[in-house]
This record gives structure tokens, sequence and C-alpha cells, in this order.
């Protein structure tokens, strides 16, 4: 099976470290180098390096791209002016998520569009398919470009070290940068992650991730797989799509709703976000915390205490920087309130719970 999976330009460097690969969104990918705590851990309190060249970067260009990439985009792109970025969703005209995306407004007319590795063409065709009588032009570029996210408390100190730019120093949170290399390619270096801690993805051309990482490394900067990614992002309260995003998980039900401007005048998916947020919905994301050291999985029954099912767990860990087992879960609404009592059923025993805020850990980035 192997031979079906993509490698990124730095597959290599994971197999040469040692690290325990793993088949993730069609890509064979590092899930852990030195162990998931450590790594973790290294995030958390100094600085760590992620290879998220399987991300995907679709660019929009033309007359109309602020006008198109406000129609598929849930996030309201007028007036953001060059050099920022904002989060939001693509959704289904029924409020189910596409994709949960990044949009880089470029320092020309255009925008560029990071998006999820297991989505890449599924976005792209979506992009495609909702483009009639727009003015655009849209690329998928993904295979130029390879990404590092460096990541933690010490990581603007270890990047200003690589390209020896103080100025980067100044990047606010959600901004980017334009660089060159020798040979006038582009880098593009954004105060942005997915791990609850300050840090900044750098997107080049693969020669040059490679170049970067392997600096990096000799400058004591310590690689982390996606097994550290997952439990970071889970502690941050950020979303994984496919678990707590999905067709069948709005932006509404996610708890995201302040990422739908519906205040725009359209937007693919409004009218049904629109009606979820006066109606209400079915189910509702939360978190739990539990009061024993059980862990809950991904599919994880959530129970009342007379065992009726009100809900399924989308991710769960012991959590490595709280020390206390927690989880995301999609509950019934009418037991979605801060304070409410809920089981997880583990195999054949059911553990008590209740439901807390679901960003568990307190970012810290740079405002």
């Amino acid at each position: 099976m192997d031979h079906e999976l993509k490698h990124t330009c730095l597959h290599d460097e994971h197999v040469a470290l040692g690290a325990k690969m793993s088949p993730f969104a069609g890509f064979d990918m590092p899930i852990q180098y030195s162990g998931i705590i450590d790594e973790h851990n290294a995030v958390r309190t100094a600085a760590g390096m992620f290879d998220v060249s399987h991300m995907g970067e679709i660019f929009i260009d033309g007359p109309d791209a602020e006008t198109f990439v406000n129609h598929i985009f849930t996030n309201d792109v007028r007036g953001l002016g060059p050099g920022h970025i904002l989060y939001g969703m693509m959704c289904c005209p029924d409020g189910g998520v596409v994709d949960d995306l990044l949009v880089y407004k470029e320092f020309e007319s255009g925008f560029l569009l990071v998006v999820n590795a297991a989505n890449i063409e599924k976005d792209y065709k979506w992009m495609l398919d909702n483009a009639d009588g727009y003015q655009v032009e849209i690329f998928n570029d993904s295979e130029s470009w390879g990404q590092i996210a460096l990541q933690g408390p010490q990581s603007e100190d270890a990047l200003v070290r690589y390209f020896g730019i103080e100025e980067l120093r100044e990047l606010e949170f959600y901004t980017f940068y334009d660089l060159e290399d020798e040979d006038g390619g582009r880098i593009i270096v954004s105060r942005t992650g997915y791990t609850g801690e300050d840090g900044f993805e750098i997107y080049a051309a693969p020669a040059n991730i490679k170049d970067m990482w392997e600096a990096l490394l000799e400058d004591g900067i310590k690689p982390c797989g996606l097994g550290c990614r997952d439990t970071l992002r889970f502690e941050a309260g950020l979303p994984l799509y496919g678990d707590e995003l999905s067709p069948e998980i709005s932006p509404v039900m996610a708890g995201l709703s302040m990422f739908c401007k519906l205040d725009k005048p359209e937007f693919i998916g409004k009218d049904a976000l629109v009606e979820q947020k006066a109606n209400g919905v079915a189910r509702k994301l939360v978190g739990i915390e539990l009061k024993d050291n059980a862990i809950p999985r991904a599919g994880y029954p959530v129970e009342l205490e007379d065992e009726t099912p009100v809900g399924v767990v989308t991710t769960g860990y012991h959590s490595i920087s709280l020390d206390k087992s927690i989880c995301f879960a999609l509950v019934d609404s009418a037991y979605s309130a801060l304070g409410t009592p809920l089981f997880i059923r583990i195999r054949k025993r059911v553990f008590p719970g209740e439901v807390v805020k679901k960003r568990f850990y307190k970012t810290n980035y740079k405002k």
C-alpha cells in the first residue's frame, strides 16, 4: 500500500531521523520522533517544528477575486488589508462544512487559500464549480510549496536567527510577511499556527524548506509529529476537520459562529446558518472533563446517568499539559450547558464528567 502514499519534500528527513511514520490524508507522515509527550512539552515550553507541507495552497486572482472569496467563505474579506489573514469555513448550502481554511490577502489583488491536506482536490473542485459568473483565476499550486510550522514561546527567536531579519518580531498575530530567497523565489512567513502557542508558518519552495528544516534542527529545535499536533490543538480548543467539523457538523453546531459573518450580503450556506442561529441546532460540540483518569476516545458514547445515549466523543485524551482526562463531544443541545453532568462509556464501564469550556488550555498567542 505504501507506494500509493504521497511524500512531502521532507519525507527523507523524517525517515533519517527515525520518525514513526503513518498514513495521513493520503501522505506518509511522521506521527512522532522522540515521543508525543516530549514533543508536546517542547512546543509548550520552548519550540518545536512540524512538517505541514501536505497542506494545500490555492491562489485566487482576477477582478472579482474579493467578491468570489466572500461568496465561498463564511468570514468577511471586504476591507481585509494586504498582509492580513482570516480563519473561516467554506460551507454547503445546507450549512455543513466543506472545509475550514485560512485566507491570506495578497499584496496585489489576489488571495491565497490554505486548505486541509485531505480536502485539496475536493476544495479546488468546489471553488471551480462555484465560480460561474465571476472573473477569477483559481490555481491549485499545492505541489510547488513546502511548509514548516515553527511553534512555541522560543519560536520567534529561532525564526529571527534563521532569517537574520529583526523586523519579523513585529509580525502581529494573523499577519504575514513576504520574503525572497537568493533566486528571487517567494517565501511567506505568517504568525499563525495550530497549537495554542505563539508561532509561525513558513511557506517556500521545497528546496528552501529542506534547508530551513536542517538549519532549525542544527539550532536545537525539536522535530514534532502529527501525534502532538493533535494533542496541542485539542487542548487549545481548535477543531480538526473530519472530527469537529464536517458536512454533518456546521459551524453553529461546532460553536464557531464568530467566524461566520451573517451580516454580509451573501455566501454559500448563509441562509441555513442564519436559520440555525435563530432556531437552534439539535446537537452542539462541547468540552467534557472526566472525574477519573480513564481516557475518552473518538466514537465513545456520551450518556446521561440513566444510560440514555445523548452524544458521541469526537476527540479525547488524557491532557499532557493539564493532567486531566478531557474530550470534545457532539451532544444533544439540551445537555450542552456548562456544568451539565454527563457520562462517557468506555467499554463496559461509565465514567462521570461535566461540560466545561472547549478551550481547555490558556492559549499564548502574541497579541
